[in-house]
């Protein structure tokens, strides 16, 4: 990022050579990324502000996981999917397999696939399963928050898949994953006073013709019960320290950081476990992150000296990077560089990935 600080200079460079230059894999051979194994739980969420690089920091992680021999799958819950780009290769709607080489797998939810899952009818079909509309203490119809809901019912899917060593979840803008990680207890409560209703109108009723006799209640009972304990152990994973870290990931600027703050305040009310806070795009040299050792000539350098643009930005950045430190001063506060190429692909992930490990 060395740059002239006179705002009218011509670039030496033109913009189709710029276009021209990528990161080759091989220049990124010294940095030590992988083969030791990833440090991280079983679960790993990463989540905030829209635009903060959420999805780089978990396309990232998951590479790093899978690149050890650890059959990883990364999901996407963000309604504006960008997973595809960041790995360079299509990402499907359900779970495969998107690298050859090393045990990668990937999906972007997509909240209209959950339709015709058994889970969704616990919600959008609440009246089949409670006995008919006139008996639906819930007062029949789709329950509010349906993409939620539905990235919900699919993540109880993954997370329980065996396929599935690690899952990384690049979790929705901010708003958006509160109401996510809201809607455990809130179904938890839901499905318990739907359990308890059925029951009482199964002992009463059982043996009337009509919906309040409806044969196939037994199946309908099993699937909510199958629903609840599904839900509950969603909930201990997701408060258990040991299985699940959900990383804030925020920018070295005073707003973004008031933000996360408010981040974590709420998933400390959720019981969630907010481990580790990843301040991205920082004005300064990688070799500060990943050590000196590592060969970064590749690697464009901001100028604080020379370029007063860089040297402004770096000074406001610091004020942010000493506030996150104060308030995350019980969290571990990872480090990641602005980089003057795009992070996408492989050569540029894993050397996010040397940045958060």
């Amino acid at each position: 990022m060395t740059a002239n600080a006179n705002p009218s200079a011509t670039p030496d460079a033109s913009a189709s050579d710029a276009d021209e230059f990528e990161v080759p894999v091989e220049a990124v051979d010294s940095i030590d990324v992988g083969p030791e194994g990833v440090d991280a739980p079983q679960y790993v969420l990463y989540g905030g502000k829209g635009g903060v690089g959420k999805t780089t920091m978990a396309a990232a992680t998951a590479l790093a996981s899978a690149s050890d021999g650890t059959p990883t799958l990364v999901v996407s819950t963000d309604p504006a999917h960008s997973l595809s780009d960041v790995l360079e290769t299509r990402v499907p709607s359900e779970p495969g397999r998107v690298r050859d080489d090393v045990p990668l797998y990937a999906v972007e939810i997509d909240p209209e696939a959950a339709e015709s899952n058994p889970f969704e009818q616990g919600f959008g079909g609440m009246d089949d399963l409670v006995g008919g509309a006139e008996a639906n203490p819930m007062g029949g119809g789709a329950m509010p928050g349906a993409d939620e809901t539905a990235a919900l019912q699919l993540l109880l899917e993954y997370l329980d898949d065996e396929r599935f060593e690690r899952v990384v979840v690049d979790t929705a803008p901010t708003g958006h994953t509160l109401r996510l990680l809201s809607l455990p207890e809130a179904l938890d409560s839901m499905v318990g006073r739907i359990l308890a209703f059925r029951e009482q109108m199964s002992g009463m009723l059982g043996e009337m013709p009509g919906p309040f006799g409806d044969p196939d209640a037994g199946e309908g009972l099993d699937q909510l019960r199958d629903l609840s304990e599904r839900i509950q152990r969603l909930r201990q994973a997701l408060e258990d320290p040991s299985r699940t870290d959900f990383r804030v990931v925020m920018l070295p600027e005073r707003l973004s950081v008031l933000e996360s703050e408010r981040l974590v305040s709420d998933l400390d009310e959720f019981g969630v476990p907010a481990q580790t806070v990843v301040v991205n795009r920082v004005t300064e040299d990688l070799s500060n992150v990943i050590g000196e050792e590592a060969d970064v000539d590749w690697f464009v350098r901001p100028d604080t000296e020379n370029c007063a643009f860089c040297k402004r930005r770096w000074q406001s950045q610091q004020k942010a990077l000493h506030r996150a430190q104060e308030l995350f001063r019980s969290r571990e506060v990872k480090r990641v560089p602005m980089f003057a190429d795009e992070v996408s692909g492989e050569a540029m992930l894993r050397v996010v990935g040397a940045c958060l490990e």
